[in-house]
């Protein structure tokens, strides 16, 4: 049975991760809109409209905020986090309206939020919701928080430890913004990295292929110690 609110070719791709962060509202409003019928169209562009209008509440609450809540069930959840970052972008969201937003939101609207972070606050001033998002064990947050306003807001120090946090947790390095360009010969992440892996090998863990990967970023470092009884950095039996 097909959706009520995507082209049944687009079903499947859609818009998700952190593709929303990294790509132009205006671009990313055009592959919205390929992938929509004409209904969820419709609603979009009306909700585009009241947030780029803003004047409307309702009670405390602005009605473009009560249409992120509606994406899902308008426009189908394989483009709901898009739709929302379009309405953010729409909304010119500052960081008071972004920390509302995220602070009252589900864990998807959080999402949006930290997707369109990058494309709405040039300073420092949502570090705070980045910070609390890297405090979660919730990976698909955790892959938000990572996106390119980390990369260029985020304190080395907390950075790092942003890098070790999706190694423990297991979202994939790729979702880190920056990563080559923060990586590169950065002594104290190499440290941090390899004790890391010592820990792991100690206690009988694999180490993950990423932070080998973001190991050999760092520059010159110490190999961290082979799994027992597998391969070494080096291919050769440990």
């Amino acid at each position: 049975m097909t959706r009520a609110h995507a082209h049944p070719a687009s079903e499947a791709v859609g818009i998700q991760g952190t593709t929303l962060a990294r790509t132009l509202p205006s671009d990313l409003h055009d592959q919205v809109v390929a992938g929509l019928d004409e209904a969820a169209h419709a609603w979009l562009e009306q909700a585009l409209g009241e947030a780029a209008a803003r004047p409307r509440t309702n009670g405390p609450i602005s009605v473009w905020e009560l249409r992120l809540a509606e994406a899902g069930r308008r426009c189908g959840p394989e483009y709901a986090d898009a739709v929302r970052v379009l309405i953010l972008d729409a909304a010119r969201a500052d960081p008071d309206a972004l920390s509302r937003v995220y602070a009252q939101g589900t864990a998807a609207e959080r999402r949006a939020v930290l997707y369109a972070l990058p494309h709405l606050v040039p300073g420092p001033e949502a570090l705070p919701l980045v910070e609390d998002a890297l405090r979660t064990n919730d990976t698909r947050l955790l892959a938000a928080a990572v996106g390119p306003y980390a990369a260029r807001r985020l304190p080395a120090h907390a950075w790092r430890h942003a890098v070790l946090k999706c190694l423990f947790t297991g979202v994939p390095l790729v979702e880190v913004a920056g990563l080559d360009h923060r990586a590169r010969a950065d002594t104290e992440l190499a440290r941090m990295l390899h004790d890391y892996a010592a820990e792991r090998t100690a206690a009988g863990r694999p180490v993950p292929e990423d932070l080998r990967r973001v190991l050999a970023l760092t520059g010159p470092t110490p190999t961290p110690p082979a799994d027992p009884g597998t391969r070494g950095l080096d291919g050769k039996e440990s």
